[in-house]
C-alpha cells in the first residue's frame, strides 16, 4: 500500500485518530510518519524502546559471516541488532536460525499460544479433531438450567446447581 500523504513510498505506518468524534485512519511511510510527528508512539516517556530492544539482540544474536540482507526491505542482521527492530516480516524468514533463540529467550515461545475463556476445555481425539470435553458440555446445561430456575423462582434447586456448577468449575 502506498503511502496516503506523499504517494510515492510502501506505507509502514498506521494511524487511528479519534478528534472531536470524527474518526480518521491512514497509511503513512516513515517519512511522512516522522514529518507528521508519529515515530514515536510515547512522547511524554523518555524510554527508548528501539534501544531496550537492542540490548537484547546485541547481546543474544549471534555474529553472521557476510552481509546477508533481507530481499524485501534490505536490513542486516547488524541493522536489527542496532535497532532493536526487525526491518518487515521477511526478515523473520531471512534471519530465522539468529533471530529465534533471541526471541524464545525473550518471550519464553517462539509460538501464539493464545486464550482461551475459563469453562471452555477441548480435548484432542485420536484421529486430531478438536471436540468440547463432557464435562464443558454438562456445565453448560448445568448453567441453562440454573437460570431458568431463576427466571421460574426455584431457589432452592437454584442454589443445588450453584454448588453443582462450583464443584465442575474447580
Amino acid at each position: 500500500m502506498l503511502c496516503q500523504h506523499c504517494n510515492k513510498n510502501e506505507a509502514t505506518t498506521h494511524v487511528k485518530t479519534m478528534i472531536n468524534g470524527e474518526y480518521t485512519e491512514y497509511w503513512l511511510c516513515p517519512e511522512c510518519a516522522h514529518e507528521l510527528g508519529y515515530d514515536n508512539m510515547f512522547p511524554d516517556f523518555h524510554t527508548d524502546f528501539g534501544g531496550l530492544l537492542s540490548s537484547f539482540f546485541s547481546n543474544a544474536l549471534p555474529a553472521r559471516s557476510g552481509a546477508a540482507r533481507c530481499k524485501s526491505c534490505g536490513s542486516t542482521l547488524n541493522d536489527i541488532k542496532h535497532t532493536g527492530k526487525v526491518g518487515c516480516a521477511d526478515c523473520y524468514d531471512t534471519f530465522f536460525s539468529e533471530l529465534m533463540p533471541t526471541i524464545r529467550s525473550v518471550h519464553g515461545n517462539t509460538e501464539h499460544k493464545g486464550k482461551r475463556p475459563g469453562a471452555i476445555e477441548y480435548t484432542v481425539n485420536d484421529d486430531g479433531a478438536g471436540n468440547k470435553s463432557e464435562n464443558t458440555d454438562k456445565l453448560s446445561s448445568l448453567k441453562a438450567e440454573l437460570k431458568k430456575a431463576i427466571e421460574d423462582e426455584n431457589f432452592e434447586r437454584a442454589a443445588q446447581l450453584r454448588d453443582e456448577i462450583k464443584g465442575l468449575e474447580a
